[in-house]
């Protein structure tokens, strides 16, 4: 099969380290996706800026699939800065695409900051356009109160919602927010598809194991675990696990692990840090930083629940690794972790933001051996039927779908 895909991504890059500022879930689903595509025949290239010095221009992912970094604005450009150089992004594109003198069938763009991108050189390449916004402005501004979001993102949002060919989404909860939120704002456009299309997880690194051994391994205590992972940032809601652990009613240690987090990351710690100590727990609250996949696979593997208590989650990968490890979760019941765990059985569902509630849910899994056995058996038994394999199966069929219907149209158009 003769068929090529462009993957934009001029935010997150694939294989950047995990657990950093503004690394997770999506650069995950960019290296996942694009490599399991590949598999089925499809190249995949993803393009996104340069962000170190000492990035390679190309990166393999394996077969037919690859990370091309492409020079837009200065590497010390924040996130924010990083809308005005939409341009220069995509100069530089078409320059590398000219040299390689390749075409692409489909332009996949992730991410707001991908919107102009992704309009741009989809009426270039005469491309249909598919995009992921993986989170949403006006979400995150009315899941916490204090969050901001410029201007820019959400025209941009609403923009390239209106000049798609197709947006995928990870849970059904998102089509009817992408309804309510923008597409009235839109409400002449009709000729765009939404397709849910869950996020996956590597089942041969996320899978059950056996605790004593994971804890010896990583040097840990037989002290009940609670894990948090993920970016350190306010809407994570990590001083909601902290007050929750110190809250706890149980005769046992419960220690608290928090992975995640690099240097940029230093004030928010000192702040969690003095949260703890002010709580008298700072001895049960362990910073452990940016880890790789294989590392996190063990903490999870160590610990007795996850804590993840988002003030919003377009879909929670995390979770979904935990499940897929066999642990259970208590989580916000938001976004997609609505849909993704089954309150009760694969863990517990916390309808508020309080520590009081997640201490309760935490209390009654790590007091009965028997039932955060039986969760987590539940978690790892959903979270096998989410492999990645799967995901690229189904993006496959959206592509060829639209790909066949944006022909067909331009044959009419061309008469």
């Amino acid at each position: 099969m003769k068929y090529r895909v462009a993957f934009l991504s001029l935010h997150g890059c694939p294989v950047a380290r995990l657990g950093e500022k503004d690394t997770g879930g999506m650069n995950v689903y960019l290296k996942e996706t694009a490599k399991h595509l590949g598999k089925l025949g499809i190249k995949t290239d993803v393009y996104t800026r340069v962000h170190d010095l000492n990035d390679e221009e190309i990166i393999s992912l394996g077969i037919n699939a690859r990370v091309i970094h492409i020079k837009a604005g200065e590497l010390s450009h924040t996130k924010e800065d990083l809308y005005h150089t939409g341009p220069e992004f995509v100069g530089n594109i078409l320059r590398f695409q000219k040299r390689e003198n390749i075409e692409y069938d489909l332009v996949h763009a992730h991410y707001w900051l991908s919107g102009y991108p992704g309009i741009e050189l989809s009426k270039l390449w005469a491309s249909p356009l598919v995009s992921t916004f993986h989170t949403l402005a006006k979400l995150k501004l009315k899941a916490k109160v204090g969050e901001k979001e410029s201007e820019h993102r959400i025209s941009s949002e609403s923009e390239t919602i209106l000049k798609s060919h197709g947006i995928v989404v990870s849970t059904e909860s998102e089509v009817s927010d992408i309804k309510e939120l923008y597409f009235k704002v839109n409400e002449n456009s009709t000729n765009f598809k939404i397709r849910v299309i869950s996020p996956g997880v590597d089942l041969d690194v996320f899978k059950p194991g056996d605790r004593s051994a994971a804890r010896n391994k990583l040097g840990l205590t037989k002290a009940k675990m609670v894990l948090y992972a993920g970016r350190l940032e306010p809407l994570k809601g990590i001083d909601i696990a902290i007050e929750a652990v110190s809250k706890l009613d149980t005769q046992e240690i419960v220690n608290l692990t928090v992975v995640g987090g690099d240097s940029t990351s230093e004030d928010i710690v000192l702040e969690l840090k003095s949260l703890a100590g002010s709580l008298g727990i700072s001895e049960r609250v362990k910073f452990i930083g940016s880890i790789s996949q294989s590392e996190l696979a063990d903490y999870y593997r160590a610990a007795d629940v996850l804590i993840f208590p988002s003030y919003y989650e377009s879909f929670g990968l995390v979770a979904l690794e935990a499940m897929a490890s066999g642990i259970p979760v208590v989580a916000s019941r938001v976004g997609g972790l609505m849909d993704l765990i089954k309150n009760g059985e694969a863990g517990y569902l916390v309808p508020f933001r309080c520590a009081e509630s997640f201490a309760e849910k935490l209390e009654v899994i790590l007091a009965n051996p028997s039932l955060q056995e039986a969760m987590g058996e539940s978690a790892n038994a959903i979270a096998m039927k989410c492999g990645w394999e799967d995901v690229a199966k189904n993006l496959a069929k959206f592509y060829m779908s639209l790909s066949s219907e944006f022909s067909l149209k331009l044959k009419k158009s061309s008469k």
